[in-house]
């Protein structure tokens, strides 16, 4: 063993096997003792069972008085790892809660904001499926694009798409997916999402579609005619497009004062 092995046993595990080698010397000597005593071949290898019974019993103790403290190191790395992830999550809680009560009664936002509300969304729907689900978030954003940095957009544009994906995919099976386009290009935001459907049946709720209905008449009452909303299946796979024409909104928004 070397020297920085015997750093890796605790305190309780050096007694225990001193007081170990301690009873073998004084049972060894006990048993030659009585080897040459009077007692009988069979006394003898009797007491030898018992003894050597007795040595393993204290060798058992030692192993788990020196793999306890493992265990506990690592209950407390898994309570540890726990803890992060509820503060991770408590914190883009709090992110997407200021957000819709501060930033969703402004008419407009940046997209850089509302991008980021949307991205804290994603996370927390995140905490709910496996690790090894599919779950991509892409971005392809011209961060020099006047929308991006300037209020140009609806704030809370981006829930429906990204919380519909999330209540319909299929989050148990092993191909099953769900991917997050954001692109912005030339005064123009298309946000794609793609997922798996799930074969499972929807529950079916009294007002189910009207958020779909809700969502399209905000549009209109906005964005005119310059939004596109598609919503297309191909095989088991769902994929729902919002372009926004927000450099054209803006001007006409400019133009009518």
């Amino acid at each position: 063993m070397t020297l920085e092995g015997f750093n890796t046993i605790p305190l309780v595990g050096w007694i225990l096997i001193s007081g170990l080698l301690c009873l073998v010397v004084v049972l060894t000597y006990q048993l030659k003792k009585n080897t040459r005593s009077k007692n009988t071949p069979d006394d003898a290898s009797e007491k030898l069972e018992v003894l050597q019974s007795k040595v393993e019993t204290l060798e058992l103790r030692s192993i788990h008085q020196t793999l306890n403290p493992h265990l506990f190191k690592n209950t407390l790395n898994a309570i540890q790892s726990h803890a992060y992830q509820t503060y991770y999550a408590l914190d883009k809680l709090a992110n997407v809660l200021d957000y819709i009560l501060y930033e969703s009664n402004r008419k407009f936002v940046s997209l850089k904001e509302e991008i980021e509300f949307a991205l804290n969304l994603i996370e927390i729907n995140r905490l709910k499926v496996s690790p090894l689900f599919d779950l991509r978030v892409k971005q392809e954003i011209n961060k020099e694009d006047f929308a991006y940095h300037h209020a140009a957009i609806a704030p809370l544009v981006c829930v429906d798409l990204i919380e519909n994906a999330f209540k319909h995919a299929d989050l148990q099976k092993e191909d099953a997916f769900i991917t997050i386009l954001f692109r912005l290009q030339d005064g123009e935001f298309v946000l794609t999402v793609t997922n798996k459907i799930s074969k499972k049946p929807a529950i079916k709720k009294s007002n189910s579609g009207l958020g779909k209905e809700n969502f399209k008449k905000r549009l209109e009452i906005i964005y005119k005619d310059k939004f596109v909303l598609t919503d297309t299946t191909e095989d088991d796979v769902y994929i729902a497009q919002l372009k926004l024409k927000l450099s054209e909104h803006q001007a006409t928004m400019s133009a009518a004062g």
